[in-house]
C-alpha cells in the first residue's frame, strides 16, 4: 500500500466533505493559530486545483504564494482575502455575543 502525505489525506477529506472544511477553518479561525490556519490553506489550496492555479486566479506569484502558505507565512490581509476568493471563500465576521446598540445623545 502507498503510503500518502498528511496534506494529501486532508485535501481528499476536504473535498470529500465541504462542509467539514469550512467548519474546521472556521475553527482554526476562533483559536486564531496562524500557522494552522496556512497549513489549512496550503489543503484547501489542492482542494482547488493546486497552488499553482491559486495563484494564477488570485494573481499571486506561485512562489510568493508557496512561501506565504508555509507554516511562518505571514501573509497581508489583501493576499489573504485573494487566496480565499481564489478558493471561493471569504472572512466574514461574526458577533460573538449581543452587540450594544448604539446611545443616542
Amino acid at each position: 500500500m502507498k503510503s500518502r502525505s498528511h496534506d494529501d489525506a486532508m485535501a481528499e477529506l476536504y473535498r470529500d466533505d465541504p462542509a467539514f472544511a469550512l467548519e474546521v477553518i472556521n475553527d482554526v479561525l476562533e483559536d486564531g493559530d496562524q500557522a494552522e490556519l496556512l497549513i489549512l490553506l496550503r489543503q484547501l489550496a489542492q482542494v482547488s486545483g493546486g497552488v499553482q492555479a491559486v495563484a494564477e486566479q488570485a494573481h499571486l506569484n506561485p512562489t510568493q504564494l508557496y512561501r506565504t502558505l508555509s507554516p511562518k507565512g505571514n501573509p497581508a490581509l489583501s493576499s489573504l482575502l485573494a487566496i480565499l476568493k481564489a478558493m471561493g471563500l471569504r472572512l466574514a465576521v461574526q458577533a460573538v455575543k449581543p452587540v450594544p446598540e448604539t446611545i443616542e445623545p
